[in-house]
């Protein structure tokens, strides 16, 4: 187990495209752990490789409570969306920002697990949103890129119309 560096906002890694991972070996194992060590020790709901500085297709999200949701995802591609919904988003990468961004409601995703397996998987509401804001990171995209408006300071500490519409 290892901690990770998460870089920011104004680091060039953030905008690159990633590569396809192509070997499932022990150190793509490792990274995974890592990954997921770090997201949950920045109490993150996902994180994306290149986020660590690693510029590979590779993203981890787990949206539940308890930690028990882990989805590790190897070379994902969205296959199928609908629906919309509008919400607020953080990023571990920009620290202290908020926005209201709009995401399908509902996505099916495929990817590879860490044995090279192929898996689809569907995803409703907020881990849609997460498994989308994770993929985004993978093709260079921040959700500032596609954000509605960037919340204030006194918005991000409480209630906003849009967060009724979760």
């Amino acid at each position: 187990m290892a901690i990770r560096k998460i870089i920011t906002i104004g680091d060039d890694g953030l905008r690159k495209i990633c590569r396809p991972q192509e070997k499932f070996d022990r150190r793509l194992a490792v990274l995974l752990r890592d990954m997921a060590d770090t997201m949950y020790k920045a109490e993150g709901v996902g994180l994306a490789a290149p986020q660590v500085g690693i510029l590979r297709r590779i993203a981890v999200v787990d949206v539940s409570e308890d930690h028990a949701g882990l989805i590790e995802m190897i070379n994902p591609e969205i296959i199928e969306k609908d629906g919309e919904q509008t919400g607020r988003e953080g990023c571990l990468s920009v620290p202290g920002r908020q926005a209201v961004v709009t995401r399908p409601r509902h996505v099916t995703v495929q990817f590879q697990n860490r044995n090279g397996e192929t898996i689809q998987r569907e995803a409703e509401g907020f881990e849609a949103r997460a498994i989308c804001h994770e993929i985004d990171h993978l093709d260079g995209r921040l959700y500032l890129d596609v954000m509605e408006r960037e919340l204030t300071a006194e918005e991000i500490q409480s209630h906003i119309p849009e967060d009724d519409l979760e």
